[in-house]
């Protein structure tokens, strides 16, 4: 039996290991060198940074899946630096360096993270502005900084553990400007209270933060990137109390959650629901990863985000999920197990989207020159022009005649930002701009590329 597991993040690396448990011989499609996705990426080989300095309070559950992935490795097809940029059914096309080619499988299980939702904001184009994590990926895989005393804005548990890992590691950072309410998060405790240890990270990095003279506010609302020679030097924003205030700054770091990685689902003509929660369009999947279309599968962030322990049980639970549909013997007491673990981090999860929501009202504030679409330029106003002079309904259409969502990212950065800005020019509710349909190659393909031989 042929069975692809694409990411090797923490649902990716659970999923392939009870694979093998179960005598299969998996491949696993790493975008990344090495094992670990993006919330325990590693250092390279030659950095010597302690874990705990690189990943905080999660340093040991990161040890341990690389741990567990360096035990798995001989018993699984691994396949590095490998791009799954198209998909269709029964087959996944990939690309490692300049060679496309189309895998076969009997089934496959996606579990290809999260990336950074981004809010745009008057000048995030400029050099010096990063999402999250950017920033993240420079400190922990390049050993750099974005800057020497950089601004990190926006919202979510993400928005401290950046600004305290860059602290830990000596940078001078001038503020973490929050824009949700102090208040939002005390009507969320008794749902963050589901997992006390986790809730009680968040705070010790606060409070690190605070002890460190780290400038910290909430209730914020970003105003502009501001530049000079080119790049970034201020940051402006009005405070809780409705006060502009400014702070010279040679980099911000910003980002407002996070939003699932769905295109290849989308490819594979999985279907699609709205989820009020996150304001995003996910994948249906049943209670153990099964999306619509049979022999597929998610788990992870990519399906919904829950966060890395959440996706260890979730990549776990759908390999059990995949293993059962094709006749092998799995205990029910391991699923019950695997899924009465979810529901208590389910209930995490809409602690964290009522302490951080995403501000989607922002959009309707935004000035009409703002860039929404950095790949192909296209500002706030434009879409407003689409949706109104043009009367387009919903952002695919907006696509054809604007082209928000036209470019290399294909939306994953712009597109939730277009589909508010859109929404709130026509006055309908965020669910009825729609979503941006996916497109192969999901990313950018070298014009080198040599295109798919099948291999079995």
């Amino acid at each position: 039996m042929a069975v692809i597991v694409v990411g090797a993040g923490p649902a990716g690396t659970r999923a392939a290991a009870r694979l093998v448990e179960a005598g299969l011989r998996p491949i696993l499609l790493d975008e990344g060198s090495r094992q670990g996705g993006q919330i325990y990426r590693r250092q390279p080989e030659n950095f010597t940074r302690p874990p705990a300095a690189l990943y905080g309070s999660e340093a040991g559950k990161a040890t341990a899946l690389h741990r567990d992935f360096a035990a798995l490795r001989p018993h699984i097809d691994y396949r590095p630096e490998t791009l799954a940029w198209g998909a269709r059914p029964g087959e996944l096309l990939t690309l490692h360096g300049e060679t496309a080619t189309a895998l076969r499988y009997d089934a496959l299980i996606l579990a290809t993270g999260a990336t950074d939702r981004v809010m745009p904001v008057p000048g995030w184009t400029l050099p010096g502005a990063y999402t999250l994590g950017a920033a993240q990926i420079a400190l922990k895989a390049q050993a750099c900084a974005i800057g020497r005393r950089p601004v990190f804005f926006g919202t979510g548990p993400l928005l401290y553990l950046v600004a305290w890992q860059y602290r830990k590691a000596g940078v001078e950072v001038a503020a973490v400007l929050d824009t949700s309410p102090f208040a939002a998060r005390l009507r969320a405790l008794p749902l963050l209270a589901a997992r006390p240890g986790v809730l009680l990270a968040g705070l010790r990095y606060t409070a690190a933060l605070l002890r460190a003279g780290v400038r910290v506010e909430s209730g914020i609302t970003p105003l502009a990137v501001e530049g000079e020679g080119g790049r970034v030097a201020a940051f402006r924003w009005r405070d809780r109390r409705g006060r502009e205030q400014a702070l010279a700054t040679d980099a911000v770091g910003m980002g407002y959650g996070l939003r699932s990685e769905t295109q290849l689902a989308d490819l594979l003509k999985c279907r699609f629901a709205f989820d009020p929660v996150a304001r995003q369009w996910l994948p249906e999947l049943d209670a153990e990863g099964r999306s619509s279309v049979p022999g597929v599968y998610l788990a992870g962030d990519g399906a919904l985000v829950r966060g890395a322990d959440a996706a260890e049980l979730a990549g776990r639970l759908a390999a059990c999920a995949l293993l059962r549909d094709a006749g092998h013997p799995v205990d029910p007491l391991e699923t019950a197990h695997l899924r009465a673990g979810l529901r208590g981090m389910a209930r995490f999860r809409r602690g964290l989207e009522t302490a951080f929501p995403w501000p989607g009202a922002q959009a309707a504030a935004l000035p009409d020159a703002t860039i929404i679409c950095r790949c192909e330029a296209v500002t706030a106003g434009d879409i407003r022009h689409a949706a109104a002079a043009l009367d387009a309904p919903e952002v695919n259409r907006a696509k054809q005649l604007m082209r928000p969502g036209m470019g290399r990212c294909q939306g994953r950065v712009c597109g939730l930002a277009a589909a508010e800005v859109l929404a709130a020019a026509r006055g309908v509710p965020v669910r009825a701009a729609g979503r941006l349909r996916g497109a192969a190659p999901v990313k950018p393909l070298p014009v080198a590329t040599r295109m798919p031989e099948e291999t079995p």
